[in-house]
């Protein structure tokens, strides 16, 4: 069930629609102001995975910051199988 999240090109605001399958239609309108002009934004994630292990290591995601063309990358390394 993924939730997607929008802005509207009209108010500015920012909303979030939650599509239980495929197929659903969706009322595809800011809830603000009733436009049906917007544009899907790339929206920020939080998560908190693994816990400290007794030997003083971390067993949760890591995330290594390099400099790139772009400015900075960022790579998440994520425990879980390969």
């Amino acid at each position: 069930m993924p939730i997607y999240e929008f802005k509207c090109s009209k108010c500015e605001e920012f909303f979030e629609l939650l599509f239980i399958s495929g197929s659903d239609d969706a009322d595809m309108k800011c809830p603000k102001c009733d436009s049906e002009a917007f544009e899907r934004v790339l929206s920020s994630t939080n998560y908190a995975m693994g816990a400290a292990s007794g030997n003083g290591q971390s067993s949760g995601a890591s995330t290594q910051t390099r400099k790139c063309s772009g400015g900075s990358c960022t790579t998440y390394n994520i425990p879980g199988p390969d």
